[in-house]
């Protein structure tokens, strides 16, 4: 009699696994996933690359971007540049170009309004060997080779800032200002500090280049197979395997 009063209790107990509230071909689908993949789907939906309608993003072969950058639209990396973690780069409205060997550090900004009230070109341009200060904002401006843009900048439309030309920290250039080459400029808005000296401009370029070597340290780290094949390789070399 106990063992017919167990079997009787086992058969009135409701199955309310999530297995067998879904129907049959849903359940074994769902029994299909593991948690390594619904890890894997929740980071599939940031984008790095965004294409829009005929312009799709350029990235040269030895340009670092980081994998939580975004890029959409008209935008050109070009060779030796690197773009930081958090940083957008949105053209969808008009051209912006990363010149040679220069960065966009963390968290900045970059856009390109239709046209400029100013006149002057509305793409947003870096040349080579600039480097943007985390935090910046930068729309429908132009940088000449060989500056820096300190954090938490705003560079507004129409804004020129000529070559070896320095941009301290926090400042604000409206639009249509430009800033004459060798020169220092700070606040909000900009105005004229002094002129740079010539070890100053010397430096601006070598800041370009050491962020460019950092940023190969990084580039090496997010390879799209990672870099467990390196440890592999020196497996098999330890144990004279011929690879």
């Amino acid at each position: 009699m106990a063992t017919l009063a167990r079997l009787s209790r086992r058969a009135l107990k409701p199955n309310l696994s999530p297995s067998s509230l879904l129907p049959r071909g849903l359940s074994t689908e769902a029994a299909k996933v593991t948690a390594t993949d619904r890890v894997k789907w929740d980071y599939r939906g940031q984008r790095k690359i965004i294409p829009l309608g005929q312009w799709v993003p350029k990235v040269a072969v030895d340009a670092y971007v980081a994998p939580n950058v975004v890029l959409s639209g008209q935008v050109t990396v070009n060779d030796g540049s690197s773009i930081w973690n958090g940083s957008v780069l949105r053209g969808d409205l008009n051209k912006i170009t990363v010149g040679f060997c220069s960065n966009v550090q963390e968290r900045c900004v970059l856009h390109a309004a239709w046209s400029s009230p100013t006149g002057l070109p509305a793409e947003t341009s870096i040349e080579r060997f600039v480097t943007i200060g985390a935090y910046s904002l930068l729309r429908s401006c132009t940088i000449e080779p060989e500056c820096i843009i300190g954090q938490h900048s705003i560079l507004m439309e129409g804004s020129l800032v000529e070559t070896h030309s320095i941009l301290e920290a926090g400042s604000v250039v409206p639009p249509g200002r430009r800033i004459p080459t060798g020169e220092l400029w700070a606040g909000n808005p900009a105005r004229f500090v002094r002129s740079l000296t010539h070890e100053e401009i010397l430096e601006i370029p070598k800041l370009a280049v050491a962020i460019n070597d950092l940023s190969k340290s990084h580039f090496s780290e997010f390879l799209p197979y990672s870099t467990v094949y390196l440890e592999v390789e020196k497996l098999k070399k330890s144990f004279g395997v011929l690879i």
